[in-house]
């Protein structure tokens, strides 16, 4: 057992485009955004309490009643989004008012508290230009501090693994993150040899970057409501 809670945990994630407002296309990155963000909604609707949506500009959210898809949710979001820089605060608690699942707007409590609290934390990072920091950050209540702590630094270590990534080895992952992990396949959609698929996924040392996102995804699965357990 990784997590003990002692409350009904909900997760929050805030998600949040860096340097929007010096961007050139704004208005399409927003508009790209909000359909990716349906897509999410229609496709872990399972796990969702509050659907996500653009909330604030450039920023957005959405509550989850489970864990085991946070990572799955937060990659293809950003694969999608790319080249667009994102941050995502992940919150774990307990939410205190009235959830309504169509909208995460107007729902409040710890879970909220601690993925604005996460979205600070990485926005005084960047701030102070700590490089090979995450663009992921987990905040939970204190009795799982250590636990927090470890998979926050599997997190960095995934982000210094990331960065490395060359545009093709990102067009070839994100195939890899959408369609499954069939190669002849993904050389199909991507109009190149299996063998050179192979080859962008084993130069991006994807597969040890995946087998630390899995272990991730794991730990965040026991996170859920009691009612799901």
């Amino acid at each position: 057992m990784f997590f003990l809670l002692s409350y009904n945990p909900y997760i929050a994630i805030i998600g949040d485009i860096k340097k929007s407002k010096q961007m050139d296309g704004r208005k399409e990155v927003q508009k790209k955004l909000k359909t990716i963000l349906e897509d999410i909604n229609v496709k872990y609707g399972q796990d969702i309490s509050s659907k996500f949506m653009i909330t604030l500009g450039d920023e957005f959210q959405g509550l989850l009643r489970c864990g085991k898809n946070v990572m799955n949710i937060i990659s293809e979001i950003e694969a999608r989004c790319y080249p667009v820089n994102l941050r995502f605060g992940i919150g774990v608690g307990e939410i205190t008012t009235e959830i309504d699942p169509e909208m995460p707007l107007g729902a409040d409590g710890p879970a909220y508290y601690n993925a604005r609290a996460a979205i600070n934390q990485l926005k005084d990072r960047e701030k102070k230009r700590k490089s090979g920091e995450s663009n992921i950050l987990i905040v939970a209540d204190c009795e799982n501090e250590a636990e927090v702590k470890l998979l926050n630094t599997i997190l960095s270590l995934g982000t210094v693994i990331k960065n490395r990534w060359t545009q093709r080895q990102r067009e070839v992952i994100r195939d890899h993150i959408e369609h499954g992990g069939n190669q002849v396949k993904a050389a199909e959609r991507l109009g190149i040899t299996q063998s050179n698929v192979n080859k962008n996924l084993t130069k991006a040392d994807y597969y040890s970057y995946k087998e630390a996102m899995d272990t991730l995804s794991e730990a965040l699965s026991e996170i859920r409501r009691k009612e799901d357990v």
